[in-house]
């Protein structure tokens, strides 16, 4: 499983309508993978209920919540220190409630909980249901705890409350947990087996999203293509299935095809992709559906088949050129995008160089880079040894980002003048007088205002660019508008 982190989004603590008839106050604050900030929508909707309120002020709340992420040590210190200044309000505000959600919730619970005393509940990501009973725990004194992970809880039957939404884009979850047991990774012990949301309530969702107003949906799990519904019950088990639930199946592709067809007039895009579970079907779809964005998340973490051997990863080099091929081949227009993990134990200068022509070959448009830290918990923490000095891992990792800055800006310039559709999101960030959108294949493209607005689907001919943006004028709307 990949995880895409945000920097920019680390830390946002969510706001939602006041209900009136609430009168407590959450705070509530994600880090993470897009994942987790979909989950935090699911709790906030569930206290909802609770009569809580969302707010910003984390003097004023009565329950304080953080959903956090196990991938990097990075993340984990960050959540420690904000615990350490929950814990100082507290003393102010005894009342208080503090409570740990997510990833590190279920590899750090004892050490939380009992050893160190920093919080007062624990909830692990498939038991978010249960927090108004743990809730009820710790006022009457006892641990709250509840860690069990699901064989079929997907959350499908809770409609996520749309947190610091712009009514433009949204995420709908469609999987969750993971079966690719990488060795550098926690996911597949943070957030369970692989299982399916049942279509029926995916296309539920989106049809309230369409109805709201918003214009494109990402299709969001911890790996989208091996989505498989048969009825419920984890992916392993599907051979166990009946004659009748294999004949009504849906795996990715034929969901994918479906949201496209019934809402020609929205964009659609998925995250994240795993290349051994990429399926012909699911490149033929989107390449079918112009209101399916051509560009694809699509992890490899390194260009060496022996080093994607020791991450056991389901996929050699060859595989995985063959497929960037296969792909290029059927959407020439499409933009990829890698994660890539340079430094993992054993890695040679050999390796490395395989990496940085894999980059070479690929032309990827975005990347995702980050020198290897090793997990608790992980089978490489718990069978090799970090040996590639730090040293050496920032020097390779300081040339794989400088090659995809070049071919980033190589890529780019492709756009230059074309006239790319683009879907209109917020005001610029460098301009009040420019709007910022992408194009399909996930560019930011800025223009400007004229009298569009947001929301707006708007063809948009492009002039310059940088390394990670468009530049260019309107001249009108898009048949999507």
């Amino acid at each position: 499983m990949e995880k895409v982190i945000e920097e920019q989004k680390q830390g946002t603590s969510l706001v939602l309508d006041q209900q009136k008839n609430n009168t407590k106050k959450l705070f509530i604050e994600s880090y993470g993978c897009q994942m987790n900030f979909s989950d935090s929508e699911i709790v906030a909707s569930i206290l909802a209920n609770e009569g809580y309120n969302t707010t910003q002020n984390l003097e004023e709340a009565d329950l304080v919540l953080v959903n956090t992420c196990s991938i990097r040590d990075k993340a984990e210190q960050t959540v420690r220190k904000r615990l350490e200044q929950y814990n100082a309000v507290k003393k102010i505000n005894p009342a208080m409630k503090v409570g740990v959600l997510g990833c590190m919730a279920e590899r750090l619970k004892s050490k939380f909980l009992e050893e160190e005393k920093i919080v007062d509940m624990v909830v692990g990501p498939d038991a978010y249901k249960d927090i108004p009973n743990l809730l009820k725990d710790v006022d009457e004194g006892r641990d709250a705890i509840n860690v069990i992970l699901s064989k079929d809880e997907t959350y499908g039957d809770i409609a996520p409350v749309r947190l610091n939404t712009n009514g433009v884009t949204a995420f709908v979850s469609i999987t969750r947990g993971c079966d690719n047991m990488c060795t550098f990774c926690v996911v597949p012990f943070t957030r369970g087996r692989e299982r399916s949301r049942e279509p029926k309530s995916i296309m539920e969702e989106i049809k309230d999203l369409h109805e709201r107003g918003f214009k494109e949906i990402t299709l969001l799990g911890q790996n989208v293509d091996s989505y498989l519904w048969y009825g419920g019950g984890l992916k392993k088990d599907y051979e166990k299935a009946t004659e009748m639930q294999k004949a009504t199946a849906v795996d990715f592709a034929q969901l994918l095809d479906m949201c496209a067809t019934a809402y020609p007039k929205m964009r659609f895009r998925f995250s994240t992709s795993n290349p051994q579970d990429m399926h012909d079907e699911v490149i033929h779809v989107m390449a079918k559906h112009h209101n399916i964005c051509k560009y694809i998340h699509l992890p490899v973490q390194s260009g060496s088949t022996r080093i994607l051997h020791e991450m056991n990863r389901q996929h050699t080099r060859e595989e995985y050129m063959a497929l960037v091929d296969k792909i290029y081949k059927t959407i020439p227009e499409i933009s990829l995008s890698q994660d890539m993990i340079t430094g993992f134990p054993t890695e040679t200068e050999e390796d490395h160089k395989d990496t940085l022509s894999l980059m070479e070959y690929v032309r990827y448009d975005f990347g995702y880079m980050f020198a290897y830290s090793e997990r608790p918990g992980t089978l490489a923490a718990r069978k090799m040894e970090d040996d590639v000095p730090e040293a050496v891992k920032k020097r390779r990792l300081q040339e794989i980002v400088d090659l995809q800055q070049r071919i980033a800006m190589e890529r780019t310039k492709r756009f230059v003048g074309q006239t790319v559709e683009v879907l209109i999101e917020k005001t610029s960030k460098r301009s009040d007088a420019h709007w910022s959108g992408r194009n399909s294949q996930n560019t930011t493209v800025v223009f400007p205002k004229e009298n569009y607005n947001v929301g707006d689907f708007v063809m948009v001919k492009i002039a310059d660019c940088t390394s990670a943006t468009l530049i260019g004028e309107a001249v009108g709307y898009s048949d999507m508008q």
